[in-house]
């Protein structure tokens, strides 16, 4: 009979802590954090400027990878995160200004105080396309410091200056796309690693 107490204890024993373990795993896997998101670009009124960004969060830096298509040719536009995930006005308006959390001026990527959207230029080729990539440790997909899933991204008709307050002189808005959560399996390995 003794034998047979051991396992029977045992059993008893993970049937008991099981729920406990399924309550830590969910609880570890409700607070993970995302590591990839997407912002589909569609055109402004009038325009025809599209495609799409891919963030990637890698560590304390977000990767950033986009290819648009629709720009005149060999061009520089202005590319910025902006305060509203709203795209609904013609003219994208309704998305705000860039996304600016901390209150720094306008300036480039590579600024130790600069916008917290501001990401500098994409540049077009011949066929008014665009791909661009940056590594960014001034944002983060939903970290603590300036999250920006939920927010939008601009593509601009002009080059950003990255200097002139408080836009850059990057003219009007050409495309814009709300930053969502993507899902890592839906997106095609060119994408993973920008």
């Amino acid at each position: 009979m003794k034998r047979h107490l051991l396992p029977l204890s045992l059993l008893y024993l993970a049937i008991a802590i099981s729920p406990c373990w399924a309550q830590d795993m969910a609880t570890t896997n409700k607070h993970k954090k995302p590591v990839m998101a997407i912002a589909v670009i569609h055109p402004t009124e009038g325009q025809s400027a599209h495609g799409t960004v891919f963030f990637e969060q890698v560590g304390q830096q977000v990767k950033v990878g986009a290819d648009l298509k629709g720009l005149k040719p060999h061009t520089r536009h202005g590319f910025h995160i902006h305060e509203y995930g709203d795209c609904s006005a013609p003219d994208a308006a309704s998305a705000g200004g860039h996304y600016n959390p901390e209150g720094y001026p306008h300036g480039a990527p590579t600024d130790a105080e600069r916008h917290a959207g501001d990401l500098g230029n994409v540049e077009s080729d011949a066929e008014g396309r665009a791909h661009h990539e940056i590594t960014v440790d001034f944002i983060t997909i939903d970290g603590d410091r300036n999250p920006i899933l939920g927010k939008a991204v601009i593509v601009h008709s002009k080059a950003d200056d990255l200097k002139t307050q408080p836009t850059g002189d990057a003219g009007g808005r050409i495309g814009c796309g709300v930053i969502g959560l993507a899902n890592p399996k839906t997106i095609f390995d060119g994408h993973k690693s920008h």
